[in-house]
C-alpha cells in the first residue's frame, strides 16, 4: 500500500508519488483526479510521458486560462525527463500556479535525483510506492485491501491469495475485489482455494513436468517464474515428488490398457498416457536419485536449509539428469 506524507491534501499544489510499483502509482494519479474532479467536474486532466513534456511544455499547460479552469498535469518516469524540461519543472516547483495540480511519477533511485530533491525542498506532497518484492509486503497488502473494502478475511485466506496469485499487485487487488463481491461472510482458505488455488497448482505441475521430461533450461525457467510470481515452494516439492513417483508407479507395473493401470495405480487414464512419454528416459536407479533430490530440497524448503530457491534449482537439476540416465548408459 502506497505510505503518504503527514499532510494528504490530494489537491496540494505538486504530488510526488515516488517508486516502481506500477498499480500503486496509478492509485496515486487517480486519487489527486478525484479530488480534482470532485471540486470541479470539468477538471482537465493531462497524462504525459517524457518525450510528451519539451522544453515549454509545462509553461503553456500551467499559463492561465480565460475560463480559470482546474487541471491535473501528471507527468509519468519523470527521471528520464530531459535536462532542459527538468529546469522548466524546477522553476514551476518555486512557484506553483493556483488550480493547477501537478503530479510527478519517480521511479527514485540515482537518476533524475536531482527533480526529486528539488520537489521535496519545495514541500511537495509525497507519495511512497515502492515495488512490493516480499511475500510479507504483499500479504500485508492484501489484508489492506480487504480491510478497505470493509470485507473480513482470515490470515490464510490472505496467504493462500499471496500463494495461488503470486506477485502482480493488480492481480492481487482483482481478486481481492472479486472474493468481496462474490462472497459473503468471512472469507477463508476453502473460499479461496475454490477461486484461485489452481493457478499455483498449476504453475508447479509445469516446473515438475519439465523436469521429469528432462529438460533442464525450461524446468528451471519455469521454477523462477513460479517463485517470482509467488508460488510457495512447499506446492513446487508436492509436485516434483508427484512427477518422480508416478514415473517409479508406472516402470514398476505391470503391462495392460491405460485404463486397468489407471484403476490400479489410482491414476486417470489421460495421466497414464502423459507419464508413459515422460518415462522414456528413466531408469529404476533414476528414479532413486530423483526422489532422494525431492526429499533433501523438500526439507531445505521447510527451514532445514538457508535457502530454498537453491535447494529448489538443484532437485531440478537432479530430476532432469536422472531423466536422461537412460541415455547416458545407467
Amino acid at each position: 500500500m502506497a505510505k503518504k506524507t503527514a499532510d494528504d491534501d490530494a489537491l496540494a499544489p505538486v504530488t510526488l508519488a515516488v517508486g516502481q510499483e506500477e498499480l500503486l502509482l496509478d492509485r496515486a494519479v487517480q486519487q489527486v483526479v478525484a479530488a480534482a474532479r470532485a471540486a470541479d467536474a470539468d477538471t482537465d486532466v493531462r497524462d504525459l510521458s517524457p518525450d510528451q513534456l519539451q522544453p515549454g511544455t509545462l509553461a503553456e499547460l500551467t499559463s492561465p486560462s480565460l475560463f480559470a479552469e482546474r487541471k491535473v498535469v501528471v507527468v509519468r518516469n519523470a527521471q528520464d525527463l530531459s535536462a532542459d524540461t527538468i529546469k522548466d519543472v524546477k522553476a514551476y516547483l518555486g512557484a506553483p500556479a493556483e488550480e493547477i495540480t501537478l503530479v510527478l511519477l519517480h521511479a527514485g533511485g540515482v537518476k533524475g535525483k536531482g527533480l526529486l530533491d528539488a520537489a521535496r525542498k519545495t514541500g511537495a506532497r509525497e507519495i511512497a510506492c515502492p515495488k512490493m518484492t516480499k511475500p510479507a509486503d504483499r500479504l500485508a497488502f492484501v489484508k489492506s485491501e480487504f480491510r478497505v473494502l470493509g470485507r473480513s478475511a482470515t490470515p490464510e485466506a490472505c496467504q493462500a491469495l499471496v500463494d495461488a496469485i503470486g506477485s502482480d499487485l493488480r492481480e492481487l487487488a482483482s481478486a481481492v475485489t472479486q472474493l468481496a463481491a462474490d462472497v459473503e461472510g468471512t472469507i477463508d482458505e476453502a473460499v479461496v482455494g475454490r477461486y484461485y488455488t489452481g493457478r499455483a497448482e498449476a504453475s508447479s505441475f509445469t516446473v515438475a513436468d519439465r523436469a521429469v521430461e528432462g529438460r533442464t533450461a525450461e524446468a528451471l525457467e519455469a521454477l523462477r517464474w513460479s517463485l517470482a510470481t509467488g508460488v510457495a515452494p512447499v506446492l513446487i516439492t508436492s509436485a516434483l515428488a508427484q512427477g518422480v513417483r508416478a514415473i517409479g508407479k508406472l516402470a514398476g507395473a505391470r503391462g495392460g490398457r491405460p485404463a486397468d493401470l489407471a484403476r490400479e495405480l489410482g491414476m486417470p487414464p489421460w495421466k497414464i498416457d502423459r507419464v508413459r512419454q515422460q518415462m522414456r528416459g528413466w531408469t529404476p536407479d533414476g528414479v532413486a536419485v530423483a526422489l532422494r533430490a525431492v526429499a533433501e530440497a523438500d526439507a531445505g524448503v521447510k527451514g532445514g536449509g538457508d535457502d530454498p530457491e537453491y535447494a529448489l534449482e538443484k532437485a531440478v537439476v537432479t530430476i532432469a539428469r536422472a531423466a536422461r540416465s537412460r541415455g547416458r548408459g545407467q
